[in-house]
């Protein structure tokens, strides 16, 4: 794709977002709760209901001392955040049981709380459901994904194992309010997930979202197009590579490869990429308490980016896409 075929494309992303191109929250979204101050919100896929644009991320928060855990998530709420992300298999339930302790007793009137299944079967995806409720302390999940699809091949094990059966079961029973699903090795994973479930069973897609993914294996030219199509929302997870643009090699991880940020962008010119497109919420993952109000601050200060601002700064880290910066594509 020639660069102006290409910025054309990109215009037309953004012609889809879901917010202005000022960042201004819609007048319907609510301001603030009992807590205080919201972030500003975007509407959650199908269901139009209002999520805050930014989420923290609970693999991160299960990494964390209890302290530290206490923290971010105290900082995450202080600064208006109302989405929180976890999965079971994050620290072996660890990342659950913290926000068990953090957040439900006293905030969870005011969180979307997301949880994740690695299933492979029915029989499993019950298991882990089951679990995961008794360690977070609630009786419903906000929103269940199937999580880490790999390629088409485990999508259609997943769909022939039950896995996508008993998700829809559970949400059937009230266990769970919204389904979606996760992956961030392979677009194709996503895509032969929406070519084979029936249309209107997701409320959500969870994937890579940075300003170095269009230049290789792009989720964002290849699955966000379609999602948009049927409104289903875009939860935007690694938009820092999670460790890739700071040199990394392995989730988590910082380290001495070249470096995106700050060499190539700022981590404000990062970010705001993200929101700049059709996604519901940024997840961010932060390694301690002051990167979360970070990214609060960066949530404040968002007003936008042009289609050509966009183009500019993936021309600027086209060089260095691929395996070597985001590390967990195929």
């Amino acid at each position: 794709m020639n660069r102006r075929s290409f910025l054309t494309h990109l215009a037309g992303l953004g012609a889809l977002s879901v917010l202005p191109s000022d960042g201004a929250r819609s007048a319907s979204s609510p301001t603030s709760d009992r807590l205080g101050a919201l972030l500003p919100s975007r509407p959650f896929g199908p269901t139009g209901e209002p999520v805050t644009m930014l989420g923290l991320g609970g693999a991160h928060v299960g990494r964390m001392n209890e302290r530290d855990a206490g923290e971010t998530i105290e900082i995450a709420l202080e600064g208006g955040v109302r989405f929180f992300d976890t999965a079971e298999s994050y620290q072996g339930g660890g990342s659950e049981l913290a926000l068990g302790l953090h957040l439900v007793p006293k905030y969870r009137d005011v969180s979307f709380i997301m949880s994740k299944t690695t299933a492979k079967t029915a029989a499993e995806a019950r298991k882990h459901l089951d679990g995961t409720l008794r360690r977070l302390g609630t009786d419903v999940l906000d929103l269940w994904q199937i999580h880490a699809l790999t390629g088409p091949d485990d999508v259609e094990a997943r769909l022939a194992g039950g896995v996508l059966d008993a998700v829809l079961a559970a949400q059937e029973s009230g266990k769970v309010r919204h389904v979606g699903f996760t992956g961030h090795t392979s677009p194709s994973a996503h895509l032969r997930m929406l070519a084979s479930a029936p249309v209107g069973v997701f409320q959500a897609c969870q994937m890579p979202v940075n300003v170095a993914d269009p230049s290789y294996e792009s989720f964002i030219e290849q699955v966000m197009p379609p999602l948009a199509e049927v409104g289903i929302a875009v939860l935007a997870m690694k938009t820092l590579a999670n460790g890739g643009f700071f040199g990394g090699s392995s989730h988590f991880e910082h380290g001495d490869r070249p470096k995106v940020v700050p060499d190539r962008v700022s981590i404000q010119e990062a970010v705001h990429f993200a929101w700049s497109l059709p996604i519901t919420v940024l997840i961010t993952g932060p390694n301690e308490p002051a990167h979360m109000l970070e990214k609060v601050e960066l949530a404040r200060s968002f007003a936008g980016l042009s289609a050509d601002e966009r183009g500019e700064l993936i021309g600027r880290v086209a060089d260095m896409a691929g395996t070597g910066v985001e590390f967990y594509k195929a």
